[in-house]
């Protein structure tokens, strides 16, 4: 498990850029939070720059949209999911389990 932050440092509708071996992206919509790996899958951006709208994070690069809860990408350019993690909440502290590989990854 990784710590991310207190809840508090991290608001509804803002997301935190986590350094490890692959980023990761950790967003707060409306109280509920969410991981991705941090990189778009179309090309080298983060996720954690782009901007969020309810559960859907665009990526601030070229526009390619991936749902927060699977990872998937709604249209092109985007074409594979980016990985989903596990987020635990506990004692105020996000936390992140990474997980082994994406969802519907090819």
């Amino acid at each position: 498990m990784i710590t991310v932050c207190p809840t508090s440092s991290l608001p509804p509708g803002e997301a935190i850029r986590v350094p490890a071996e692959e980023p990761i992206a950790v967003f707060n919509v409306d109280g509920e939070f969410f991981a991705i790996d941090d990189t778009c899958t179309h090309q080298d951006a983060s996720l954690a720059d782009g901007w969020l709208e309810g559960a859907t994070i665009e990526c601030p690069l070229h526009a390619s949209c991936f749902d927060l809860r699977t990872g998937k990408p709604s249209g092109p350019p985007a074409k594979v999911a980016v990985r989903t993690h596990r987020v635990v909440v506990a004692d105020g502290m996000v936390h992140v389990q990474v997980s082994a590989a994406a969802e519907g990854a090819a």
